[in-house]
C-alpha cells in the first residue's frame, strides 16, 4: 500500500541518539516518527486534543468507552483480552485536562503491530452505544422505591473526591484557570456526570476523535514503511476537516485572590478533634504565557532549587516552621498550556493558615533580595542536567516519556522537536546562571511581582458527606417524581439487561478476532548485555559499554554475610542515614548540596 504522508522536517536528536521526522497527512493527522535502532522497546501513541467545556467527564468516559469493542474487534473488552496474550511493555490510556492519549509498547514486533492495530480501530471505529455510556459513565438503577446512580466513571470519581489531596489539586487548578477549559474537571465531577447525555457523548467523539485532530507517535527500531502502511489503512477512510479543539489562554488578573473550599471528614474524627490540624493551604501563581524553552527549563530548575531536596530553602522553611505536617506536593506544573507554580502545607491548624501564606512570600522575598546559596544553585543545575541526560523513565518505556514531553509543545501547535533536544537551552541557561542573579530574577518576575496569585484554603467538614448525599438523593427524588411505575420498571429492566450483557461471555468468533502470537513470532535469541570483567585493586569489576548519554553509573556492593543477623533489619535504615543526616564534617544541607553538585544522585539498597 502506498502512503500519503508528506515530510515536513527531519532532525537528528543527538541527545537521544535518534532521528526524528515530522510528517503531515492529507487528513490533517500529524505523525512524529522517531527511529532508534538501539531501542527495542517500540512505542506507539495516538493523541487527541479533548478540552472539555464542563465537568460531566465526557473525555474520561470516552477514554473508557472506546476500549469497549470496535468495528474490527467486537469483543466487550479488547483491552482485557490483549492483556491475556500480549508481551506488551505498556498498554493503557490517559485522560489529561486537555488531551487524551492512547499509548502502547512492546519489545516484540508482531505483538507491537497487533497492539497498534487494536488501538487504531478502537479510537476511530469504536462500538459506541447508549449501553456503553451507561456502563462506563452513568445510569439509573432502582433501589426499592428509589433511584440510585451507577457507572464505572461515576463510582471512580466518587472515590477520587474522597481524597483531600484531589480536592486541593482541583481547587488550585480551577482557581487559577476560572475562564478556560482548565476551570472544569476533565475526569468528571460526581455532581455533574449524570448531566451527560448520549447526544453530547456521541458528538464529542465525532468532533474530536478524527485524524484532523490527531497527533500520532512512533518510536523504536521498527521499520518506518510499516508505520506508514498501518496508519494509511485507517486514515484513508477520512477526509480533512476543521476541528475546534484549541485551548484558549486564561486571561491574567491584576490582584491576588483567596479561595476557600472543604473536604469531607467523618463525624467520628470531628468528635475526637482530629480535624483541628487537617487544613490545607496552598499559594499558587499562574506564570507568563508562551514562555520560551530556555525559560521553561530555567523554571523547572528553579522548582528544584526551591523545593527539590530536604535542604532546598523554601521546602526547608516550610517543613521546619512547624506550621504543618507535610508539603502539599504540587510544585511546578508543566503539563498545561500555561505553567503554574504551587506550594504549601497540609496538616495546618486554623490559627496558622495565614502564617503559611506569609511564610511562603517572606521566604521568596528573602531569596530574591539576599540571593540563593550558590552551592544550592550549582547542585540543582547539575541534578537537572542529569535528569535531562538520563531520561530516567522508571517503569515507563523511554519512547513514551519522550512522547509525553513532545506533546507539551506539539499539543498547542508548537514545535514537537523542541522538548526533545536540550543541549542548546541548557547551555543558554548555564550562561544566564553564570552571569548571576538569574533565579533571583525569576522569583521576582514570575512570582513576587506576579498578581495572578491565589491562596487556597481547604478545610475539613464533618457534615459534607451527609450534605452531598442528601443533595444527590434530592436530585434523584425529583427525577423519580416525574416517572411512572412503568418508567421505573423499564429502568429496572434496562439495568438488569446491562448486567446480563456484562456477564455474558463473548462470542467465540468475536474472541477469535483478537490477535495473538505464535511461537514463530517469539525471538529465540537472548539479548546480550556487553560486559568486560576486570579487577581493580583486587576487587572484581564489571564494565558495561552502553549508550548512556555521557553519564557513568557506578555501583558498589558490600558482602554482608559477616554482619550479625540481629543487625540485618537495620541495614536499610543505616543506608538512609548515610545520605540524610550529614557527617562529622558537613551538616545534611552541605552534604546534600555536594551530592547534587557532583553526582546525578546517590542511593542505597539492601538485597
Amino acid at each position: 500500500m502506498t502512503h500519503r504522508f508528506e515530510l515536513v522536517e527531519t532532525r537528528q536528536i543527538s541527545e537521544l541518539d535518534t532521528t526524528a521526522s515530522l510528517f503531515r497527512h492529507p487528513t490533517g493527522a500529524q505523525l512524529m516518527s522517531l527511529v532508534n535502532d538501539g531501542d527495542e522497546n517500540k512505542v506507539f501513541g495516538i493523541n487527541f486534543r479533548t478540552p472539555p467545556s464542563d465537568s460531566t467527564g465526557v473525555a474520561h468516559i470516552l477514554e473508557h468507552a472506546v476500549l469497549c469493542g470496535s468495528e474490527k474487534y467486537p469483543v466487550k473488552e479488547p483491552f482485557v483480552e490483549l492483556l491475556k496474550g500480549s508481551l506488551k511493555t505498556f498498554l493503557n490510556a490517559f485522560t489529561y485536562a486537555d488531551r487524551t492519549c492512547y499509548p502502547v509498547a512492546s519489545l516484540n514486533l508482531r505483538d507491537f503491530y497487533n497492539l497498534v492495530d487494536v488501538y487504531l480501530d478502537a479510537v476511530f471505529h469504536p462500538r459506541l452505544t447508549p449501553e456503553v455510556l451507561k456502563q462506563e459513565g452513568w445510569h439509573y438503577e432502582v433501589d426499592g422505591e428509589d433511584l440510585v446512580y451507577k457507572g464505572v466513571v461515576f463510582n471512580e470519581m466518587k472515590g477520587a473526591y474522597s481524597s483531600p489531596d484531589r480536592v486541593l489539586g482541583e481547587a488550585v487548578q480551577q482557581g487559577l484557570f476560572p475562564d478556560n477549559t482548565y476551570g472544569v474537571e476533565s475526569g468528571g465531577h460526581p455532581r455533574y456526570i449524570p448531566d451527560l447525555t448520549w447526544e453530547q457523548f456521541e458528538a464529542f467523539h465525532r468532533d474530536l476523535y478524527h485524524p484532523s485532530n490527531a497527533l500520532i507517535w512512533f518510536y523504536g527500531d521498527d521499520p518506518v514503511p510499516e508505520r506508514f502502511e498501518i496508519l494509511e489503512a485507517y486514515l484513508s477512510r477520512f477526509e480533512c476537516r476543521e476541528t475546534n479543539s484549541a485551548v484558549a489562554l486564561q486571561p491574567h488578573w491584576s490582584e491576588p485572590r483567596r479561595q476557600e473550599t472543604t473536604y469531607a471528614v467523618s463525624a467520628e474524627a470531628a468528635q475526637e478533634g482530629e480535624e483541628e490540624k487537617k487544613h490545607f493551604v496552598a499559594v499558587n501563581w499562574l506564570l507568563e504565557d508562551d514562555l520560551d524553552l530556555d525559560t521553561r527549563i530555567g523554571l523547572q530548575v528553579l522548582d528544584h532549587v526551591l523545593m527539590g531536596t530536604s535542604a532546598a530553602p523554601l521546602r526547608k522553611a516550610l517543613i521546619e516552621s512547624g506550621l504543618g505536617e507535610d508539603l502539599t506536593g504540587l510544585g511546578m506544573e508543566t503539563e498545561l498550556r500555561q505553567m503554574f507554580f504551587s506550594t504549601g502545607l497540609k496538616g495546618v491548624s486554623p490559627a496558622d493558615e495565614d502564617k503559611v501564606e506569609g511564610l511562603v512570600i517572606d521566604t521568596l522575598t528573602t531569596l530574591a533580595r539576599d540571593g540563593i546559596d550558590p552551592e544550592t544553585v550549582k547542585a540543582s543545575l547539575n541534578t537537572s542536567e542529569f535528569r535531562l541526560r538520563e531520561n530516567n523513565t522508571g517503569s515507563y518505556p523511554r519512547g513514551l516519556i519522550l512522547m509525553l514531553s513532545s506533546l507539551g509543545t506539539w499539543m498547542y501547535d508548537g514545535d514537537p522537536f523542541e522538548q526533545l533536544a536540550f543541549e542548546a537551552p541548557l547551555a543558554a541557561l548555564k550562561e544566564r546562571v553564570a552571569a548571576g542573579g538569574y533565579f533571583e530574577s525569576l522569583i521576582e518576575t514570575q512570582l513576587l511581582s506576579n498578581p495572578h496569585r491565589t491562596t487556597v484554603f481547604v478545610r475539613p467538614d464533618a457534615t459534607q458527606s451527609e450534605r452531598e448525599e442528601a443533595e444527590e438523593k434530592a436530585r434523584l427524588a425529583e427525577v423519580r417524581q416525574g416517572l411512572s411505575d412503568d418508567d421505573m420498571k423499564r429502568i429496572a429492566t434496562e439495568a438488569e439487561e446491562l448486567k446480563q450483557r456484562q456477564e455474558r461471555p463473548d462470542d467465540p468468533a468475536d474472541l477469535a478476532t483478537i490477535p495473538t502470537l505464535s511461537l514463530s513470532d517469539l525471538e529465540r535469541k537472548i539479548r546480550q548485555i556487553p560486559v568486560a570483567r576486570t579487577e581493580v585493586a583486587g576487587v572484581p569489576t564489571l564494565n558495561h559499554d552502553l549508550f548512556t548519554n555521557g553519564i557513568v553509573y557506578f555501583d558498589v556492593g558490600f558482602d554482608l554475610r559477616t554482619l550479625p543477623a540481629e543487625l540485618l533489619p537495620y541495614v536499610s535504615l543505616f543506608g538512609r542515614c548515610l545520605l540524610e543526616i550529614g557527617t562529622e564534617k558537613e551538616d545534611f544541607v552541605r552534604l546534600s548540596q555536594r551530592i547534587g553538585a557532583r553526582t546525578g544522585g546517590m542511593g542505597t539498597s539492601s538485597l
